[in-house]
């Protein structure tokens, strides 16, 4: 009887102390990650002349990155050269044709008026002057066509300095200088500090103790940095060998310097 009343008490006092404490702490590891990470790459192909950047660097919007040669534009823009002076040559031809057509076209009207001339030759002449005129619009086609491919050409510059397309830090440099640059294939990659992010894993069975939106502490041992952080995303694609789920969450760095791949402890009241 004695030991019965021993255990009540017991069950009496841990089920009171769960009721008091009521929490739970549930402690994960994540790292420090960036949400906004670019792979820094060319449009056109050519051998890398310059890399102004080196892994670790951090760059500013706007900044030159690195810069491929020129030489396939330079080629294209001599052909583009030649076909605008080729137009222009065309049209000032057909212009200066007209004018002299123009100029018999005004000696036969007053040698008309005195039946020097029959009407079939000025009729003739009147058909050269539409003819040339239209061959002159033609020709202005043409050459605005030519000086319209040569701006394509030239805008083509711009795009063998690559920059910064924002604040960052330079991650990964994949191209040195004289190696080459193949569009798609990345040289850099360029990491924004400014949108930074940790990334955990929480057991499945764990799940229904977090939702979005819920607060977590936050510490990142290195930098000795305590704050709040909130769940922003719960990935719903579980890893099938661990059975865990990914899930994101925002985080206040109060001004301290943090960089992506960060070790984190996240801890979670449940």
């Amino acid at each position: 009887m004695k030991q019965t009343s021993i255990k009540k008490l017991i069950a009496a006092v841990a089920l009171l102390w769960a009721s008091i404490s009521g929490a739970v702490e549930l402690e994960l590891s994540g790292s420090v990650v960036s949400d906004n990470q670019k792979m820094m790459t060319s449009r056109y192909m050519g051998y890398v002349k310059n890399m102004a950047v080196s892994e670790g660097d951090i760059v500013k919007e706007g900044q030159l990155l690195y810069e491929i040669d020129s030489k396939e534009i330079e080629a294209a823009e001599r052909q583009v050269d030649l076909a605008v002076s080729q137009a222009r040559l065309a049209l000032q031809m057909n212009r200066n044709q007209h004018d002299n057509v123009m100029t018999n076209l005004a000696r036969h009207k007053r040698l008309y008026k005195k039946k020097m001339v029959s009407k079939y030759e000025l009729e003739q002449l009147e058909l050269a002057a539409k003819n040339m005129k239209d061959m002159i619009k033609i020709a202005e086609e043409q050459v605005n066509q030519a000086l319209a491919k040569r701006e394509e050409v030239l805008n083509q510059y711009q795009y063998l300095k690559i920059k910064a397309p924002n604040d960052g830090v330079i991650v990964a440099k994949k191209l040195n200088e004289g190696e080459m640059a193949i569009p798609g294939m990345p040289a850099l990659v360029l990491t924004d500090l400014s949108k930074l992010k940790i990334v955990a894993e929480i057991s499945e069975t764990e799940l229904r103790l977090i939702k979005r939106g819920k607060k977590v502490d936050i510490m990142i041992p290195s930098i000795g940095l305590h704050t709040i952080g909130t769940i922003s995303a719960i990935i719903p694609s579980s890893n099938p060998m661990t059975h865990k789920f990914k899930i994101k969450i925002e985080f206040d760095h109060k001004g301290r310097s943090v960089y992506p791949g960060m070790y984190v402890k996240v801890i979670i009241q449940t």
